[in-house]
């Protein structure tokens, strides 16, 4: 069963930031809120935390796994970044925005798409994401509070609602969100603010002369 956590949204108790810190550093997965929807995180550098998020989204290994940075100039630490995509990015972060990247060698190969070498970051405009990944001095996992396709259609897993329409997990209210997912992770992050049902716009930008949107989210950007 998971331990919830309550934290001020500006100013992040440092007592329960440093026994979540302590958690996900010895594998602990969480559910917590973002600028966008709430996520599935653990440590970048656990491997047993990522195995325990892609065996809770039912995720294969080579479906790559998004994370969050702190900034721009931590991006490139975990990615090749062009002078052309940080021109692109520079404009558009902190914010509700994935880039698809070429990854550095400090991106654990359990995250990448294998294939593509790629990998999904972004930078969140939120202050408890951004105080985590601080204290814990790497990126954090930022995979959706839903399921995969083949999850959804699984009646075990996937509350009904009361009119019968089946709803993505990430789409329900806080309080069954935190419900549905109290014996399926460590730790429940709550900061009291309004949550949010929109998904990050992806943008990528492996071809740097030619950025191509992949989904269109909350975050607005145009093609040059």
């Amino acid at each position: 069963m998971a331990t919830i956590h309550k934290l001020h949204p500006d100013n992040p108790q440092p007592r329960a930031i440093a026994q979540i810190i302590a958690a996900l550093r010895d594998g602990a997965i969480m559910l917590y809120p973002t600028d966008t929807v709430y996520a599935i995180g653990c440590d970048l550098m656990s491997k047993s935390g990522i195995e325990s998020v892609r065996k809770l989204k039912q995720m294969s290994n080579d479906k790559p796994l998004t994370f969050l940075c702190s900034s721009l100039s931590n991006i490139s630490e975990y990615a090749i970044v062009s002078n052309a995509n940080y021109r692109t990015m520079k404009s558009l972060v902190p914010g509700p925005f994935t880039f698809i990247l070429p990854a550095t060698k400090l991106v654990p190969k359990l995250v990448l798409n294998p294939k593509r070498k790629t990998t999904g970051i972004r930078v969140p405009d939120h202050g408890v994401s951004q105080t985590l990944i601080e204290a814990l001095g790497n990126p954090i996992i930022s995979t959706s509070a839903n399921q995969s396709k083949e999850n959804l259609e699984d009646e075990d897993f996937m509350p009904q609602p009361k009119n019968g329409k089946k709803r993505n997990v990430c789409e329900l209210p806080k309080i069954e969100l935190f419900d549905h997912f109290y014996k399926l992770v460590d730790l429940i992050i709550d900061d009291g603010s309004d949550q949010t049902f929109e998904v990050s716009t992806i943008i990528d930008l492996t071809d740097d002369l030619h950025p191509e949107i992949l989904r269109q989210g909350l975050g607005k950007f145009e093609l040059p």
